[in-house]
C-alpha cells in the first residue's frame, strides 16, 4: 500500500483498517468518527480548548439553529452561505412561521446575545469559543474529514473597543492555532486570503494552509478580522468612558478538527499505517508479549509488570494479551494504529529484566533495561516528534515551486505542486489563472512580505504580489 504513489486507496484504507471514520452513512456527506479516530480528535480538542481559555475564552454551546430574520442582517454573509444552508421549514406536519437554518457559521447566532450582553466598555473584552459541528451543503465531491456536509470545528468569537484591540487578537488567535498545529508537528503556510476569497463580511481573512501527498492543500484553520461590519448589522454598541456609544470591533477564527485529523494522518503516516505523534495518541505504548513454550507464564507476568510501570507514571499504554493473534498480526494491527512506541517482551527480556523498544515512525529498534525504561521511553516520545516536525516541514520546502510563465506553472500544477508566481494583484487575472491551469490563487504570506521578481504571470503589468498557486479541496 503505497501512500505516495496512491493516496487515495491508501487514505481510504486507512480510515477504515485504523478504525478512523465510517463513511458509509446513508447520507452523502456526512461520516461516523470510529474509536481510535474520535480519541485523536478529543485530544486535538482539548490541546485547542486548553490554549483558548488561557487566553480568556470563556467555553460556551450555543443552538444549532438560527432564525432566517437574524442570518440576513448581514447582506455579505448570507450572500457567502446562501447556496450552502440547509433549512428547516417543517415540525412535523406543521410549517414554521419563520424558517430556521442550520449554523454553517455562527456569527448570526451569537451577535444578537453580544448585543445583549454588551453594555460598556468594561464588558469587553468577550472572548467565547465552542465546539460544535457545522453544516454545509457542498456540491463539490466530498472526502471524509477534508470536506463534508457535516463536520466537526471549534470556532472563536470576541468582540473589543476598537480596530486595534481586533488587531491584536487576530494575532493571537494566529498564536492559538500555531501552537497547536506544531504540537502535532504540522507545516503550513500562514496566508492572507485574496479579498475576492475572504470570510463572507470579514475585512481581511488569514488562512493556515499545508500541503497534502496528492498536491491539493487541505484548509486547517482561518483567523478572520471582522472589523464593524458585524456589529454594525447587529446594533452591537457599548458606552465608553466618555457616555458615548461605540460600535464593537470583532474577529472570529475557526480550527476544522477534522481537517486537523486529516492532515496529521497525511503527513505522518507512512506505508504501514498512520504514525502518530505521542501528545494524540490514544495508546502511546503496546506491549506485545513474544512467548516461547513453557515461557508463557513468566512473558505474561514481566509483561504485566512493565505494563503497571508505565501507567503508573502517566504513558497510556494497553497490553495486547490476546493469544488468539500472532504476535506478526499483532505488529501489523498496531503499525496501522500509528501507536508509537512498541515493546516486545520475550523469555530474554524477562532473563535480562529489560525491554525491546521499536520506534514507529522509523521502526528502528533499541534496549533498554527495566529500571530506565520510563525515561527510555520519554526520550523516543521527544524523537518521534523531533523527526516528524521536521520531516513534515522538509516535505513542505519540497512541495514549493516558482513559475514565470503559465506554461511552467501548468506543468507544476500537472505534478501537484505549491506554485509561487508574480501577480498584479488584478481579481481578473486569478480567475483567468484557474481557468487556465485548474490552479487557485490562495494568498500571500501575512507576516512577511515578498517582492515580486517579475511581472504578472498573467497579464505582464508590473506585480505588486508574490502569491501561492495550488489545488485545493
Amino acid at each position: 500500500m503505497q501512500k505516495d504513489e496512491n493516496f487515495s486507496e491508501w487514505y481510504d484504507r486507512v480510515l477504515l483498517e485504523a478504525q478512523i471514520v465510517d463513511d458509509r452513512y446513508p447520507v452523502k456527506g456526512f461520516s461516523v468518527y470510529l474509536g481510535w479516530g474520535f480519541s485523536i480528535a478529543k485530544r486535538i480538542v482539548q490541546m485547542l480548548e486548553e490554549r483558548l481559555e488561557e487566553e480568556g475564552h470563556q467555553p460556551m454551546q450555543f443552538p444549532v439553529v438560527i432564525p432566517e430574520d437574524a442570518f440576513q442582517k448581514e447582506a455579505e454573509h448570507i450572500a457567502g452561505f446562501a447556496g450552502e444552508v440547509f433549512w428547516i421549514t417543517h415540525a412535523g406536519e406543521n410549517r414554521l412561521e419563520r424558517r430556521l437554518l442550520l449554523r454553517p457559521t455562527s456569527e448570526t447566532a451569537i451577535y444578537p446575545l453580544f448585543k445583549i450582553w454588551i453594555r460598556s466598555h468594561a464588558d469587553l473584552p468577550l472572548r467565547m469559543h465552542q465546539t460544535c459541528n457545522v453544516y454545509r451543503y457542498e456540491t463539490k465531491a466530498t472526502r471524509p474529514l477534508y470536506r463534508g456536509r457535516e463536520f466537526l470545528w471549534n470556532e472563536a468569537h470576541t468582540a473589543h473597543v476598537d480596530y486595534e484591540g481586533a488587531e491584536r487578537q487576530v494575532r493571537k488567535g494566529v498564536e492559538i492555532y500555531r501552537s497547536v498545529y506544531d504540537r502535532l508537528g504540522l507545516s503550513y503556510l500562514l496566508l492572507k486570503r485574496p479579498d475576492f476569497d475572504k470570510f463572507a463580511g470579514a475585512v481581511y481573512s488569514l488562512a493556515f494552509d499545508t500541503w497534502n501527498p496528492d498536491g491539493k492543500v487541505n484548509q486547517i484553520g482561518t483567523v478572520h478580522e471582522l472589523g464593524e461590519n458585524f456589529a454594525r448589522a447587529f446594533d452591537v454598541t457599548y458606552e465608553d468612558e466618555k457616555g458615548v456609544q461605540r460600535h464593537v470591533s470583532t474577529t472570529c477564527y475557526g480550527m476544522g478538527i477534522g481537517r486537523t485529523l486529516a492532515a496529521t494522518i497525511a503527513h505522518h503516516g507512512d506505508d504501514h499505517g498512520l504514525v502518530l505523534p505521542p501528545v494524540v495518541a490514544p495508546k502511546q505504548v503496546v506491549i506485545v508479549p513474544i512467548p516461547f513454550k513453557g515461557s508463557e507464564e513468566a512473558v505474561a507476568a514481566y509483561s504485566r509488570e512493565i505494563e503497571a510501570r508505565l501507567s503508573g507514571a502517566g504513558v497510556r499504554v494497553v497490553l495486547d494479551d490476546d493469544d488468539r493473534l500472532r504476535p506478526g498480526e499483532k505488529f501489523y494491527k498496531w503499525e496501522m494504529f500509528g501507536v508509537p512506541v512498541r515493546i516486545e517482551v520475550g523469555p530474554r527480556e524477562v532473563e535480562e529484566r529489560s525491554a525491546t523498544l521499536v520506534r514507529r515512525d522509523t521502526l528502528e529498534r533499541s534496549k533498554a533495561e527495566l529500571d530506565g525504561l520510563i525515561d527510555a521511553v520519554r526520550r523516543l516520545f521527544d524523537d518521534i516528534y523531533r523527526s516528524l516536525r521536521e520531516r513534515s516541514w522538509r516535505r513542505l520546502e519540497e512541495e514549493i515551486a516558482e513559475a514565470d510563465s503559465l506554461d511552467q506553472l501548468r506543468a507544476y500544477m500537472e505534478e501537484r505542486r505549491i506554485v509561487k508566481v508574480n501577480w498584479c494583484g488584478d481579481p481578473d487575472c486569478a480567475f483567468k489563472l484557474k481557468d487556465e491551469v485548474a490552479g487557485e490563487v490562495r494568498g500571500t504570506l501575512w507576516e512577511r512580505r515578498e517582492e515580486p521578481t517579475g511581472p504578472c504571470i498573467v497579464c505582464g503589468d508590473a506585480a505588486k504580489e508574490v502569491a501561492y498557486v495550488s489545488r485545493t479541496y
